[in-house]
């Protein structure tokens, strides 16, 4: 390992299958991360819609926080600190200031959130592209609740140069490119998400393993996964994709814990003998 090289660090996808209730959705969120803590990661990370599986699309409305205030945000912070975890909360709905809003219709970002393990928030990013699905009976629009972000963003996690992505993002690998023109290439991708299984079944590891291949980084994804009491049925299959594009672990669906390491010093083996990263031209 050259002094440049950061350390191998353990990290998990804490799949969940959540409901309406908020309480119950964090007390196995809480849960499933001192599971994870005690088997010695360092970064979790929580599916989307960790803290909330509405009936509806609006109730999502009614648990919204302002960004930096609220008991989910709180939570997640005493629950980093007390587990000395960093925390990658799937999303959670934030507040849309009433100034962007001109049509006064209630919309809220689906927001992911970084803290650190001392229970500092570090990072936000805002969810840019928002799913939109009809076949037969199933029908997904969630530009009716949801305002999209419009800024990538990049954080430094647990020494790793880590991307924050969510769900629907996975398809637009320009995304990804960009990220890795802010702060260098990419460590590790953060997938939490949401895939129902319709589209799931199809496509989420073809574009987990692509995303890791082109990017030379690991992939670190995090679904619900089964069928929740409003009906819906999530994919699950949260797993950790190395630089090669190769499965370290998975599990299929139902509550879990996926362990795995992100090796930096395997991922710069990989970039020197396939230097691809070097010879973009576009």
């Amino acid at each position: 390992m050259t002094p440049n090289t950061p350390a191998a660090v353990r990290v998990a996808a804490l799949q969940m299958i959540s409901t309406p209730e908020l309480e119950r959705n964090l007390e196995t969120a809480e849960r499933l991360v001192q599971r994870a803590a005690a088997e010695g990661a360092e970064l979790v990370l929580l599916p989307e819609y960790f803290c909330l599986m509405g009936h509806k699309d609006t109730d999502k409305l009614a648990i919204a926080e302002a960004y930096g205030h609220g008991p989910i945000q709180t939570f997640l912070s005493e629950v980093a600190a007390s587990n000395q975890v960093n925390i990658v909360a799937g999303t959670l709905p934030l507040k849309v200031p009433e100034v962007d809003l001109p049509d006064a219709t209630p919309r809220v970002f689906n927001s992911s959130l970084a803290f650190d393990s001392t229970g500092q928030c570090v990072a936000r990013y805002d969810k840019i592209h928002l799913f939109c699905f009809n076949k037969g009976a199933e029908s997904y629009d969630e530009a009716r609740v949801l305002k999209a972000g419009n800024t990538p963003v990049v954080a430094e996690l647990a020494g790793l140069n880590v991307g924050l992505s969510v769900c629907y993002d996975l398809r637009f690998p320009e995304l990804y490119r960009r990220m890795g023109q802010l702060q260098g290439p990419l460590d590790l991708i953060l997938m939490p998400a949401a895939f129902t299984y319709t589209t799931g079944r199809a496509h989420w590891e073809v574009l987990m393993r692509a995303r890791a291949i082109e990017n030379q980084c690991y992939v670190l994804a995090c679904g619900q996964g089964g069928l929740h009491p409003n009906g819906r049925r999530t994919y699950g299959h949260s797993m950790l994709v190395n630089a090669w594009g190769e499965v370290e672990a998975v599990q299929a669906d139902g509550e879990g814990v996926v362990m795995g390491t992100v090796d930096p010093a395997k991922m710069n083996d990989i970039r020197a003998s396939l230097p691809a990263l070097t010879h973009r031209v576009l």
